[in-house]
């Protein structure tokens, strides 16, 4: 199976109230180290939302600022142009990923509890994203996840979701 490996990163990072992508965690951007941790599990990366040197990027689908569902759409859509079977998603503040994440997901459609942009989807799902998103129906993943029929999966140690400076001042502590 081909998997592309997609950050989702079109926040606006209100509630950090910086740029979180590029926040110092451990001496390198919080968006190198999801990077890293999906890379060497999927064929290819791609950054979704935004424009971001050194990656290749892709734009939300239909339009920005709807969301992570929109993200996801994105890379689906991507995906499904490139030849790639399925969409291992991520944010880009989720740190410290385990190094079997996609193993502990497949089959897909899946998600990680408590952090539902976290998941591997089939590309075959890109039709009902679409028609959600074009919808007046929940533009929510959770809406997604019931759409598309996700399993939802728990982990013992999940990664950190780094939402606020106080998020990250706690990783910075257990780093």
């Amino acid at each position: 199976m081909k998997v592309l490996g997609a950050i989702l990163a079109g926040g606006k990072s209100t509630r950090f109230g910086s740029d979180k992508a590029m926040a110092d965690v451990d001496g390198r951007p919080m968006i190198a180290h999801v990077a890293d941790a999906i890379a060497a599990q999927c064929d290819a990366v791609i950054v979704v939302g935004r424009e971001l040197d050194g990656f290749m990027c892709v734009k939300d689908r239909p339009a920005p600022d709807m969301g992570p569902l929109a993200g996801l759409a994105g890379a689906l859509a991507y995906a499904a142009d490139n030849g790639f079977d399925a969409v291992l998603s991520v944010g880009v503040d989720a740190i410290g990923l385990p190094d079997d994440l996609r193993v502990k997901l497949e089959p897909g459609p899946a998600y990680l509890v408590n952090q539902p942009v976290i998941g591997l989807w089939p590309v075959s799902a890109l039709a009902i994203l679409d028609t959600i998103l074009a919808s007046d129906e929940r533009h929510s993943m959770l809406h997604c996840i019931e759409r598309v029929r996700a399993r939802a999966i728990v982990f013992d140690n999940p990664p950190a979701n780094i939402n606020t400076r106080t998020d990250l001042e706690k990783l910075g502590q257990i780093l």
